[in-house]
């Protein structure tokens, strides 16, 4: 019998390793010394051991390998760890493919001044207007038209909380003049419809998220940054995107500190 010593070196592990092993009941000494306590291996063990250290170096848990241990289906076990080892090297990928990014935007002496991250948006009730407007500065208007029209028709109509309004273009490109356009608010409940107005369901989307901060005829960066994003981390956009309206003239007197949200749908691959 080899003292535990002796047998970590047999084995080409540590002692520290066959403690664990064995506080965990992945592998019991042969025989434990009453007196000294000193644990005692055979090369018996050396199997079993190896077996343990090969499961560990797969990737497995200490719990999984002792389900193993305990004769549980193995297939379908070490499935199940390929399948979350699998999840976790895309999103090593992911964060590999974000930091080259960055690192070439620091290069290009971006400074990092834009920043886009992956969000959540939640499922959302929504009354939406669909409209022209012969230039920009006519949004404001239409905005405030469509709010009106809509608490007329539905008197004690509750807004979302917190509030989330935005609009979305329809040309598909960039247009000085003759702009189509959808201005959607949300609302805690489904209302009744009118000529122009109405509601729906926005079911909940992962979606590509880049702040702007100033004037809205300056957001055109915003979006040359994100779409530039989209292409570098291998995104694809599934809808149209949103212009998220979070401080604007309502509340804030200094147009520098105007900020808006580009949230655009996307999908992976």
């Amino acid at each position: 019998m080899y003292r535990i010593g002796e047998f970590s070196r047999l084995a080409r592990t540590t002692v520290k390793t066959l403690r664990y092993y064995d506080e965990v009941g992945l592998l019991k000494p042969g025989e434990v010394d009453n007196w000294s306590g000193y644990r005692y291996y055979t090369t018996n063990q050396l199997y079993p051991l190896q077996r343990i250290m090969a499961l560990r170096q797969a990737g497995l848990s200490v719990e999984e390998i002792q389900r193993v241990l305990r004769g549980h289906n193995v297939s379908n076990i070490l499935a199940m760890r390929r399948v979350e080892l699998e999840r976790d090297r895309a999103e090593v990928e992911e964060r590999l493919t974000r930091l080259t990014c960055m690192i070439r935007q620091m290069k290009e002496g971006n400074c990092m001044q834009q920043q886009a991250i992956i969000k959540r948006i939640p499922a959302y009730t929504v009354y939406s207007r669909d409209g022209m407007v012969k230039t920009y500065s006519d949004i404001i208007p239409f905005i405030e038209c469509t709010n009106s029209e809509c608490l007329a028709a539905n008197p004690g109509l509750e807004l979302s909380e917190p509030p989330y309004c935005f609009m979305s273009y329809l040309d598909g490109e960039y247009r000085e003049t003759e702009i189509n356009l959808r201005f959607s608010q949300a609302v805690k409940k489904v209302g009744k419809d009118t000529l122009d107005i109405h509601f729906s369901q926005l079911p909940e989307v992962d979606a590509v998220c880049v702040y702007h901060r100033g004037a809205y005829d300056q957001i055109g960066d915003a979006y040359a940054f994100a779409f530039n994003w989209l292409e570098d981390n291998g995104y694809h956009v599934t809808d149209l995107v949103r212009e998220c309206y979070i401080d604007g003239m309502w509340n804030k007197s200094n147009v520098e500190d105007w900020l808006t949200e580009l949230q655009i749908p996307v999908q992976k691959g």
